[in-house]
């Protein structure tokens, strides 16, 4: 090879190296190019999404850890600040029977087997609903609060259709005591029948629930009314039972009983005819309870001045066709001291007839007895008030009768513990609230009856448990003072049910100082050995009140002491002993 051929092929190397190199080097321009698009695509898309948070959706952050703080629920506590209401989270049990697929059996065993292994871990449980519920192709919560160890003892079954997914629940702590101040919370998270119900936007609102909500409960109180009044249901045999502790001063129930309760912590249970409150929802003919609101009447307008005036009571009161009788004769004659003990309806229809119809019908409108209970609660009973006769809407003269011994009208026991609390307190009626009251909440209420015949009623409701009806009442050293009412409930044809009683007993506590009424009713009260076969409410409910008030009235601040009493010693000469209903 020549000189000439060796250069020419040493330049034709270079040639193809420089477009070698040339090549490579646009193919690297051409890589940083895509990836810095990618970069940049991306990056912008991020700084867009940015954007959108922050202009249209706020910052998540900021918001969930604000919210992580607070319960998912606002909590309801007793004014002593006892949980009564709660969030948590919590697992529950759900059954899917698409474990396995479209076309496979959900469960390993039987449902029957598999239902009876969950009743032995929940004996409350239902086996029946159970095992209709494991044969279904539907799936459905089994249970919606599982504490862990009952969790691992359901996955020990090794069926994968019965899962366990996380949720916040709403806890009882207390279980079914107040149940019916409380209501319960749904499976979609919403509040039913009580405080669950009325709170509702306040517990789910952020500015709000993480405050608990005082109610004016104190769970002492109420664990107590409901002990004593479950114990009379069963003593009796009764169907039902109510009773209310109020503060005669503020308005403030302390506590409120509707038997028989339910479990607000199982909402599938709560939604049958439980979840019914007597003592603010149904209306009663609460009988001879009215006797001492319709006697102050009287007192209060003047009718009454001398207490030891008689009134013939040896005959049945002719009315027109009606005659009014007493439940047994006491003698000739009573003044209103003994009428009031011995519980007469004639003496009581005499004295109202003597006020008049407007005087009467003016006193029980001033005690809220013809609209709806003041309280919170959704269920509210509408009272069954009598009819006028003419345009004014005068009652006739056997209306005024009746209803001044508590017939012809029906109010709940919430209406008969705010009018008790009128006539003890110095003469003012209060609307009553469940939630707990601070001295410059407390509203001025109304005057219905003067001071003087607050005070004059405080003594004849202790006379009426010393020597009356209201006898198995009076717990030592708290001078109880009170009425008894056993009233036959309305039966066919415009008549009365002579075999089905309401049995009520109003007090209230210390009468020298009032500081709150009790009161117990039973519904359908059975004559038993506990009652020596007796179903009037001095022999069912009055003994329930005597056991309430010494279990309450220390934590209430009413301290027992038998060296002191209101004074009776003016009246007790106008009367003798007796007995009655």
């Amino acid at each position: 090879m020549n000189a000439l051929t060796a250069s020419a092929a040493i330049a034709s190397g270079r040639v193809l190296l420089a477009n070698v190199r040339q090549r490579s080097l646009v193919e690297a321009k051409v890589r940083a190019l895509v990836v810095a698009g990618f970069i940049l695509f991306f990056g912008f898309a991020a700084l867009a999404r940015i954007a959108q948070l922050g202009f249209f959706e706020g910052s998540p952050e900021r918001r969930s850890r604000a919210e992580a703080l607070l319960p998912p629920r606002g909590e309801i506590t007793d004014r002593n600040g006892v949980p009564l209401a709660r969030a948590f989270p919590a697992y529950a049990l759900w059954y899917n029977p698409k474990a396995f697929g479209e076309n496979g059996t959900p469960l390993v065993k039987s449902p029957e087997e598999v239902a009876k292994a969950l009743v032995a871990i929940f004996p409350d449980a239902d086996y029946n609903d159970l095992l209709r519920r494991l044969k279904s192709d539907k799936p459905s919560y089994l249970r919606q609060r599982v504490m862990p160890e009952d969790a691992n003892r359901i996955f020990a079954l090794g069926e994968p259709a019965l899962e366990f997914p996380r949720e916040n629940q709403r806890y009882y702590p207390q279980g079914s005591l107040g149940a019916h101040v409380l209501g319960y919370v749904d499976s979609e998270g919403h509040g039913h029948v009580g405080m669950e119900q009325v709170l509702e936007k306040q517990l789910l609102d952020p500015a709000r629930r993480g405050k608990p909500v005082a109610l004016s409960i104190d769970m002492r109180a109420q664990g107590a009314l409901e002990d004593e009044l479950g114990r009379g249901m069963l003593e009796t045999e009764a169907k039902g039972a109510a009773g209310i502790v109020l503060d005669v001063d503020t308005g403030e129930i302390v506590a409120l009983a509707s038997l028989p309760s339910f479990n607000p912590n199982r909402s599938d249970q709560a939604l049958n005819n439980l979840v019914f409150n007597k003592v603010t929802n149904q209306v009663y003919e609460l009988g001879s309870t009215f006797k001492p609101l319709s006697i102050a009447a009287a007192i209060d307008a003047g009718v009454v001045t001398d207490l030891s005036v008689r009134y013939p009571s040896d005959k049945p009161l002719a009315i027109g066709g009606f005659h009014i009788r007493d439940s047994h004769s006491f003698g000739a004659s009573l003044n209103v001291p003994e009428a009031l003990i011995h519980s007469s309806n004639i003496v009581t229809a005499q004295v109202a007839d003597k006020l008049g119809g407007p005087g009467l019908k003016k006193t029980m409108a001033a005690l809220g007895m013809n609209e709806r209970p003041y309280i919170e609660l959704p269920a509210r009973g509408f009272p069954l008030w009598p009819r006028g006769t003419n345009k004014n809407g005068d009652w006739a003269r056997i209306t005024t009768m009746t209803v001044s011994y508590g017939h012809g009208i029906a109010v709940t026991p919430l209406h008969l513990a705010a009018a008790y609390a009128a006539m003890v307190n110095g003469g003012i009626w209060r609307p009553a609230t469940l939630f707990k009251r601070e001295p410059t909440q407390i509203p001025e209420g109304r005057r219905v009856y003067k001071a003087s015949t607050s005070a004059r009623m405080r003594q004849l409701l202790r006379m009426i448990v010393v020597d009356g009806t209201g006898k198995s009442a009076n717990a030592s050293g708290y001078r109880v003072g009170g009425k008894t009412g056993s009233a036959e409930k309305p039966g066919g044809k415009g008549g009365y049910n002579r075999t089905s009683l309401v049995a009520t007993f109003a007090a209230a506590f210390p009468m020298d100082k009032p500081r709150y009424v009790v009161i117990a009713m039973l519904d359908e009260p059975k004559g038993t050995a506990a009652t020596s076969y007796q179903r009037t409410a001095a022999w069912n409910a009055a003994p329930i009140v005597g056991r309430v008030v010494p279990r309450i009235g220390p934590f209430l601040g009413v301290v027992p002491d038998d060296t002191r009493d209101i004074d009776i010693s003016d009246l007790s000469p106008l009367v003798g002993n007796g007995d009655g209903e």
